[in-house]
């Protein structure tokens, strides 16, 4: 147990050890930063244990260098599942049925699928995994941020255990309601939609043949993405939004019921879906930081910006902020300028992709029959012109 009087140094404080912040805590490591990693909370890294996050991240191709020269791309790649296409259904007529369906092809801009999904449980696992091995890098689960002291030289970090770390950067990558962030005075903007949302594992007789699939009714959307097969069969993860007095109404629902529900809302796309795991909820909102930075402090991840979860955007938003601070630090992580340059450059670039999110969220959720008509002839449109098609996809991907 370490001393109250402790003081650790470091060059690089990462306060936060969800997946956002141990793929931080990597990268910084194999760039040869010594690395302090804190979270209040133990990663959960089996499946059937009591609290493992059953929600999937699929990382997109712009992704995977940053996960690469973190040391952690081959460990990932066996697991991971591709994404060749994404799908997108509008089942808004009287009946959840799939009535306009258009598929987005990366073979239409690249060579390469557009991204891998992968559970975040075993995410977790393997980057836990990842840590251990690097000598110049400690993860201390069970420990978080309780107070932060900034200067023009280093910033201090007083450890909920007692101890205090003196580092020349501190990574704020600690979630929604980040300590690091509050310790800043950095504020935020936040929009809510009353929506609520439920991730599970689900398996199904017909392949999904590497499909990632939105299906837009009303409330949210229904997203199916690709996992591996599970004891044999098909299997995809669930992620299902819908207004919070609805979720209340399926969580509350018997077995069967609560099935017959799913494969309502699923409009029978991949036959009859079998819930697979339990069912693991959490709010909808979009959030961004009024600053990503303050002295010798970035915040990334949940810390800095928060979006539903459409479009695969939310992690690879987070790798975005990841691969600019590494570029910008460099051998001297936490200088002024640099941490200027990064909010300069990443904030507008997550506010612009936030607003739209929210825009395709806010449509997801009508339930007026004349705007939902409006909604499939805009989505059948988009689709036929195949210039915007390729730039919507390109735009998805933060391709340029």
């Amino acid at each position: 147990m370490p001393r109250a009087s402790e003081l650790l140094d470091v060059e690089v404080l990462v306060s936060g050890g969800g997946i956002a912040g141990l793929i931080a805590a990597a990268a910084f490591g194999a760039g040869g930063h010594t690395v302090l990693c804190v979270d209040p909370a133990p990663p959960v890294t089996e499946e059937g244990a009591q609290g493992s996050d059953l929600r999937s991240t699929a990382f997109l191709n712009p992704s995977v260098p940053v996960l690469a020269a973190a040391g952690l791309w081959d460990q990932l790649a066996p697991h991971a599942t591709p994404l060749q296409i994404m799908r997108i259904i509008d089942a808004g007529g009287d009946q959840p049925q799939a009535r306009l369906v258009r598929d987005f092809d990366a073979a239409e801009i690249s060579d390469q699928p557009f991204g891998w999904n992968l559970p975040n449980w075993l995410l977790k696992r393997e980057i836990s995994g990842r840590l251990a091995s690097l000598q110049n890098v400690r993860f201390r689960p069970g420990t978080g941020t309780a107070a932060l002291l900034a200067r023009e030289a280093e910033a201090i970090a007083t450890l909920s255990d007692g101890s205090r770390v003196r580092a020349k950067l501190v990574v704020g990558a600690d979630g929604r309601d980040s300590p690091v962030r509050q310790a800043l005075g950095i504020g935020t903007r936040t929009l809510r939609y009353g929506q609520r949302a439920l991730a599970f594992a689900v398996t199904h007789p017909q392949p999904h043949q590497n499909v990632s699939t939105e299906i837009h009714r009303w409330g949210g959307p229904f997203t199916l993405v690709p996992l591996p097969d599970r004891d044999g069969k098909p299997s995809s993860a669930v992620v299902w939004m819908e207004r919070g007095p609805e979720i209340a109404r399926l969580r509350a629902l018997p077995a069967e019921a609560f099935e017959r529900e799913l494969n309502r809302r699923s409009a029978g796309i991949l036959g009859h879906l079998t819930q697979a795991t339990r069912l693991t909820e959490w709010p909808i909102i979009s959030q961004i930081a009024d600053r990503f930075t303050g002295l010798r402090t970035a915040l990334i991840a949940e810390a800095a910006h928060v979006v539903p979860p459409i479009g695969a955007q939310g992690l690879n938003m987070s790798l975005a902020d990841l691969a600019a601070l590494l570029d910008l630090s460099g051998d001297r992580p936490g200088e002024a300028a640099g941490l200027e340059t990064y909010n300069r450059r990443r904030r507008p670039e997550a506010l612009a992709r936030l607003m739209g999110i929210d825009a395709l969220n806010r449509a997801s959720m009508i339930s007026a029959r004349p705007l939902r008509d409006l909604r499939a002839a805009a989505l059948g449109g988009l689709y036929a012109a195949s210039p915007v098609r390729k730039l919507l996809m390109r735009a998805g991907l933060g391709m340029t």
